[in-house]
């Protein structure tokens, strides 16, 4: 391991939720629930003050609803996520050729590959800037972390939610780790968690002090030496800039199983159009079509046929698709249906007559169990609207012929509520429609702000004001025991056994700007911790919140005392 904290975690706050409040000045310091509105839906983010209502990822949404009848329930807008995204990995990418991203909103950079930062105090510096510049250029609040390992960085960026930044000090890592709860190493799920409890295991220090061989008696060999290691601050995985795909898939889940083949049958259809233009966005093709189906009991069926040589060409994955459904049986219904390829290159066979062809008497198809087979989508079921007719989805944009720009507040019975405002406009009114309106129309979203990218150099005039945050922390500084447990008392759950699971920051009161604005919430009390989701973001206890003065630090003495977090 490296001896200058180098290695920088970015984590957005509240990716998801956080750009919907950016983007509609009426939701800003209100309760946001983004995620799928069906019978069937999960939460996928919900904002600082839904968590204070107990709302968090991976949650039922008809659950969430319970918890906080009066959020704000929208539907996803991944064309908006992936705008921003591409906005804050070009910052991070400036800094260094070394850029991991995990997710959308999350990524692991070498600060040192880069020649930005050699020691603790540059390290600090490149830090504060990119946290002034990600405000600049998208508006939004990212939470960092400085460490000198990637498994240290994103325990500090963890503990810095939301939107601040801590620094551990080489040297520090033991003392600081030990305190904490065994939930807060990668990979210590709540199976494992409960195992190591029941061994009388429930801290870092107690899982160091248990010794490699009696951890690889109770976990297995791999799993044993990877968190006696993990428990020593150890970790040497280096920061890797590409990590090459191994699939594109979309998949949906239905509100109502479907029963009708014809049906089953345009799904797929509409599946696989929708999985070649994600391939086709990559500058990717691929040799094995894949199919996944959920049935009425939950049993998942997954079907593949590999063709002669990669493709992009929608009519080739659409017939490869429709083969492969004619091989299962939809006859009890279907809730899921998913359309991947696998098998990428980065060229297309020429010889597309062949492939589209090739399956009449020669499919390579098989069962497989999911987790081989497994289609994973970001994108909830109907997120894009069918030609047929006009579906208006909570929170997507639209304009209107007279009133301008605005989103969808809810639509049902023949109406649908828009409220217009944009981004940089004061909350705006709400008027009621016809669903049938030809004045009113979907539109693309708005950008968050109206300024170039290239205006974040601006960020770096407001990196002098931006070191006073009281966001910042340093782990193994000089700052009492008493302020740290003060700013940090009932702080988030840990972080997350999925690489593509974020936020466990716990829930508090005021969004990214009453936060800019100099007070910073943190909870009184403690809660449910977060759960873990596919795409999701990981959320941890609510409570009561109080305000912290601005010009209070948050900081770390070296012992690990009051301040180290509790994993639930």
């Amino acid at each position: 391991m490296r001896n200058a904290p180098t290695i920088l975690h970015l984590d957005m706050d509240a990716f998801y939720a956080s750009a919907e409040q950016a983007a509609k000045p009426s939701l800003r310091g209100k309760a946001v629930v983004v995620g799928g509105l069906g019978p069937r839906g999960v939460v996928a983010t919900a904002s600082y003050e839904a968590r204070v209502f107990g709302v968090h990822s991976a949650m039922p949404m008809a659950q969430a609803r319970r918890l906080a009848p009066n959020a704000a329930y929208l539907v996803p807008r991944f064309g908006l996520y992936r705008e921003v995204s591409e906005q804050v990995m070009g910052l991070l990418r400036g800094l260094s050729p070394l850029v991991e991203p995990l997710s959308l909103d999350e990524a692991f950079v070498d600060l040192e590959a880069g020649g930005v930062a050699w020691d603790a105090e540059s390290a600090r510096l490149v830090g504060v800037k990119l946290r002034a510049d990600i405000r600049t250029v998208t508006g939004l609040t990212g939470s960092v972390g400085l460490a000198a390992s990637k498994m240290l960085a994103k325990i500090a960026s963890e503990e810095a939610k939301p939107d601040g930044l801590v620094l551990i000090e080489p040297g520090t890592e033991r003392a600081m780790l030990g305190p904490m709860t065994v939930r807060t190493l990668p990979g210590v799920g709540p199976a494992t968690g409960d195992h190591l409890r029941r061994a009388g295991i429930t801290t870092v220090e107690e899982l160091a002090e248990a010794g490699e061989d009696e951890l690889v008696r109770l976990l297995g060999k791999a799993h044993g030496h990877a968190l006696y290691a993990m428990a020593l601050a150890r970790d040497e995985r280096p920061v890797v800039a590409e990590r090459e795909a191994k699939s594109v898939s979309v998949e949906d889940t239905y509100d109502v199983d479907i029963h009708d083949r014809t049906r089953v049958g345009m799904e797929v259809q509409r599946l696989a159009d929708r999985c070649v233009q994600r391939l086709r966005g990559a500058g990717l093709s691929g040799r094995t079509i894949v199919l996944k189906v959920r049935r009425y009991d939950f049993s998942t069926l997954t079907r593949s046929e590999t063709l002669r040589g990669p493709t992009d060409d929608p009519a080739v994955v659409r017939e490869a698709a429709a083969r492969l459904l004619d091989s299962v049986d939809t006859t009890g219904g279907v809730r899921l249906l998913g359309v991947g390829v696998s098998g990428l290159a980065d060229y297309t066979q020429e010889d597309l007559f062949a492939q589209a062809h090739v399956g009449a008497g020669e499919p390579v198809a098989q069962e497989q169990p999911e987790a081989v087979g497994a289609v994973v989508s970001d994108e909830p079921a109907g997120e894009e609207p069918a030609v047929a007719e006009r579906h208006w989805r909570a929170g997507h944009d639209v304009r209107h012929a007279e009133y301008g720009h605005g989103w969808v507040q809810g639509s049902g019975l023949g109406r649908v509520t828009v409220r217009f405002e944009t981004p940089d406009s004061a909350p705006g009114r709400v008027r009621t429609f016809r669903t049938d309106d030809p004045n009113l129309e979907p539109v693309d979203p708005l950008p968050l702000v109206a300024r170039r990218p290239e205006a974040a150099g601006a960020g770096a005039g407001a990196s002098g004001a931006e070191e006073s945050r009281p966001e910042v922390a340093v782990v193994g500084s000089s700052g009492g025991a008493g302020e740290s447990s003060a700013v940090r008392e009932g702080s988030e759950g840990g972080t997350e056994e999925s690489s593509v699971a974020r936020d466990g920051a716990s829930g508090g009161t005021g969004g990214p700007a009453a936060r800019a604005a100099g007070s910073v919430a943190v909870p009184a009390g403690s809660g449910a911790g977060g759960a873990d989701g596919v795409d999701s973001e990981d959320a941890g206890p609510g409570g009561q919140a109080s305000s912290v003065p601005a010009r209070r630090p948050k900081s770390w003495s070296g012992s690990g005392g009051r301040g180290a977090t509790s994993r639930p």
